[in-house]
């Protein structure tokens, strides 16, 4: 019986629905303890992945080399980067920004931002390759009809008639967002939205489907409740507060998630996400 469907985010393409279920599974009863609520079972959940369809096939001999600054392509891979790079540079002391002086050789303004990148909270743990990459399948959604049907698949066949609550993370909310707006048939839904870029303007909001209108999306119809949480620092969820963009039935909470910003674990494990996922399940 699937009651609560886990769509993940970017940069899962080396695991599958069992390995995410793993990781995300404890974070949420954490969270749900914590709060004071009943833990779920495994079978209460199902994950919605779509990372294999960004896993590059095997080669012979050596294989492919790794990601480097020459391989950005312009245009939305080169803006969510430099976007990334000053929302980090904003929030955090240590990360220089777009106008300090570089402290090493790197003349290209990519490297700049990978190279300072590597001192965020979230993205020291990437490699260049990992951030060159993330960046990627943000692209690769919005712009193969291929992946972006794909994704919408598969939470489409994860979602039963017991299912009361979608979570997502990250590039998931997207992939939420647009499933649902397509499945108008869906009923009494609650969507809980993590760490969530859909109200960036011009990189993610305005490629939406369906095409948000005078600055403003539609309500996804499945959806009788919207919990939007965010960490302040938080460089992905770049603007924290969805209500504005999407409807003021939206209820927005910030979370602090320590060092690891971005990480769908502290989030799931705050207290906040686990009340509002109890509530969604009563």
């Amino acid at each position: 019986m699937t009651r609560v469907v886990l769509v993940h985010g970017i940069a899962q393409q080396l695991k599958g629905p069992e390995t995410v279920a793993g990781a995300w599974l404890p974070a949420l009863n954490d969270g749900l303890a914590i709060s004071g609520s009943k833990t779920l079972p495994r079978d209460d959940v199902s994950v919605a992945f779509y990372g294999d369809l960004f896993r590059r096939p095997g080669h012979r001999g050596l294989g492919e080399p790794p990601l480097d600054a020459s391989d950005m392509e312009s245009g939305l891979e080169h803006e969510l980067l430099l976007s990334w790079w000053q929302a980090a540079a904003g929030a955090e002391a240590g990360v220089p920004g777009p106008d300090a002086p570089a402290r090493v050789r790197t003349p290209r303004v990519i490297q700049r931002a990978l190279h300072a990148l590597s001192h965020s909270s979230f993205f020291a743990r990437l490699s260049e390759g990992a951030m060159i990459g993330s960046a990627r399948q943000v692209r690769r959604y919005f712009t193969e009809a291929g992946i972006r049907h794909a994704a919408e698949e598969r939470l489409t066949r994860a979602v039963t008639v017991e299912t009361t609550t979608i979570v997502a993370h990250s590039l998931g909310s997207v992939v939420a967002y647009e499933t649902l707006c397509a499945h108008p048939h869906w009923q009494d839904l609650t969507l809980i939205t993590l760490g969530s870029p859909l109200a960036v303007r011009g990189l993610v909001f305005d490629r939406l489907h369906p095409v948000p209108h005078g600055g403003t999306a539609r309500w996804p119809l499945p959806v009788k409740r919207w919990i939007n949480i965010a960490d302040h620092g938080d460089a992905v969820a770049l603007v924290k507060e969805l209500a504005p963009r999407f409807g003021s039935r939206i209820q927005d909470l910030t979370v602090d998630n320590g060092a690891h910003v971005h990480d769908v674990r502290p989030y799931l494990t705050a207290r906040e996400t686990g009340l509002v996922l109890a509530e969604a399940l009563a």
